[in-house]
């Protein structure tokens, strides 16, 4: 098991094995794509009837190139107006399907097909069965705020500006309270807690102060295994309402133990989120990461009609 597993080894999952998953496959193969989009004009990830979502231009695209439809599975649903630059999708094809087409060919194919707000970076074969969501080990999201009286102009569409210098010693010290596996019920949408399990793990909570574009900004990264609906934003909300002065730090254990919505601050913007990275173990992770070892890793070849796929 890696460092990185082992970090969430206490974590119950209550997920389906590979192996299962592989059995109840009904193709012979399984992709995994690597995108990144501008999440301003979609109405969030997940497909919707009548509404422009990343995962309906993603089966779009798929459905031309395989003549049908091909669902698919991503690491996160991000909200309306979250961006993304590492997120990952799997789907499911017969190697056949792709019969003639290399890993950079159908990543070009995809791109041509997609609304121009979605860029696919890699596409790779994993294990059959292998899914986007159940076999990521760690996600890490950024958010991004700007603390100057003025506008950022330039990145407007990617910033909470807040109007005001933040105390980022207040809110180091506030997010160390978040750090660990929590019951984090006072992070999330409430209506998506009902009936749910909310406990979640994370890893690391920082705070930093960084350059972008010239100006100076602050940059709050989680990191963990798994988020709830809205939980990221719920957290830099609350993170932001300590960095203004508005709660001290200790306020923030203290939302955590309520374990109700109400006693944590607001839910950041949208626009200032972004799913940074997703990771994952072996062969499918290092592929995922970046580089270009995913042009030349194995391609799943047709298999004969009638061997069976059986062995020898």
């Amino acid at each position: 098991m890696t460092d990185l597993a082992s970090a969430y080894a206490g974590v119950p999952a209550d997920r389906p094995t590979l192996a299962e998953r592989a059995a109840a496959c009904p193709h012979d193969a399984t992709f995994a794509l690597a995108i990144a989009y501008d999440g301003t004009p979609f109405s969030g990830f997940a497909r919707q009837p009548g509404q422009l979502t990343v995962q309906g231009e993603l089966e779009r695209a798929l459905s031309v190139l395989l003549r049908r439809e091909v669902p698919t599975v991503c690491a996160g649903r991000t909200d309306a107006g979250v961006h993304a630059r590492g997120q990952v999708v799997s789907f499911d094809a017969d190697a056949a399907e792709l019969a003639g087409r290399t890993p950079r060919s159908l990543q070009r194919s995809l791109n041509a097909l997609v609304d121009d707000r979605i860029a696919v970076s890699r596409v790779v074969a994993v294990p059959r069965g292998f899914s986007a969501r159940f076999d990521a080990v760690e996600r890490e999201y950024r958010y991004l705020l700007f603390d100057q009286p003025c506008r950022p102009v330039l990145f407007a569409d990617r910033a909470w500006a807040v109007g005001k210098p933040l105390d980022v010693e207040a809110m180091r010290e506030g997010a160390a309270h978040l750090v660990g596996e929590h019951d984090f019920k006072s992070f999330c949408l409430a209506a998506s807690a009902v009936g749910k399990p909310t406990r979640r793990c994370v890893r690391e909570v920082a705070v930093e102060r960084a350059e972008l574009l010239g100006d100076p900004v602050v940059v709050v990264r989680v990191v963990g295994n798994a988020f709830l609906h809205s939980m990221v934003r719920a957290m830099v909300g609350t993170l932001v309402a300590v960095g203004l002065g508005r709660r001290d730090p200790g306020w923030v254990a203290e939302a955590l133990a309520a374990r109700d919505r109400a006693a944590a601050g607001e839910n950041a913007p949208a626009h200032g989120l972004v799913l940074w990275s997703v990771a994952y173990e072996g062969a499918p992770g290092r592929l995922l990461a970046g580089g270009d070892a995913w042009e030349r890793a194995p391609w799943p070849a047709p298999t004969c009609a009638g061997d069976g796929g059986g062995d020898a």
